[in-house]
């Protein structure tokens, strides 16, 4: 029996659902319907990784040669609730999924040229315990699975679980995550171009800290990629 027969077979028996509107899903889609895709929020950034809204946030703060986000994340929106349900409602599946499909989308783009590893924002052990996965390192898999560029995600470590940073401005963001990283390899990183993978940026704040932390190695280059950017 071929795979595609399976799948078919299991589609009939236990139908799929997009995850946004939730419309039973074609063979060949995943996760999302063809429809609710083309409804996506793109940002487009990968086509001006250089010089965008979210590159902006890291001017002058560590050394970035690209970013880009996905889609724009406003809260409460439909493509908001895959987020959510990633983070809150044991669907991780979704982001492996998510980093399969921004991977192919921006990979003409030469977006991934000259990088050496993947590393995906840590979590704390008290919230990985909470959460039972991190869902960066769903998002870095699936990007892994499309590029071809492996994973480091045992390189940098969260030492303690801060407060959420959902309600707070930019500086307390800042302030809430400052020394929270600490490198674990530091030979391993060194001289290396890393692409740090995270599921939302909003300030930057986070995705700054962690780069600080790998910084320490010296000699390292680093690019951001996040599923979401939510603008101020």
């Amino acid at each position: 029996m071929t795979t595609s027969l399976l799948e078919r077979i299991l589609n009939l028996i236990a139908p799929r659902a997009c995850a946004i509107c939730g419309k039973r899903l074609a063979p060949r889609e995943e996760m999302i319907c063809s429809t609710c895709n083309l409804d996506l929020p793109r940002t487009y950034q990968w086509q001006h990784p250089l010089d965008n809204e979210m590159a902006k946030a890291f001017w002058g703060r560590i050394p970035v040669e690209r970013a880009a986000a996905w889609l724009y994340h406003h809260g409460g929106s439909q493509e908001a609730r895959i987020i959510y349900d990633l983070k809150y409602k044991g669907h991780r599946e979704y982001g492996e999924l998510m980093g399969k499909m921004l991977a192919k989308e921006i990979i003409s783009s030469h977006f991934f040229e000259g990088i050496d590893a993947i590393v995906p924002v840590p979590l704390a052990k008290k919230r990985l315990r909470q959460r039972g996965y991190n869902q960066s390192d769903e998002i870095a898999e699936g990007i892994h699975q499309v590029t071809g560029i492996p994973v480091w995600d045992n390189i940098v470590t969260r030492s303690s679980f801060s407060s959420s940073q959902t309600n707070k401005d930019r500086w307390e963001r800042a302030e809430n995550v400052e020394g929270l990283f600490q490198i674990r390899n530091s030979e391993q990183v060194k001289n290396h171009h890393l692409l740090l993978v995270d599921d939302i940026c909003t300030t930057g704040a986070t995705l700054t800290a962690c780069a600080q932390a790998l910084m320490k190695a010296g000699e390292v280059r680093f690019s951001i990629l996040t599923i979401g950017y939510a603008k101020n």
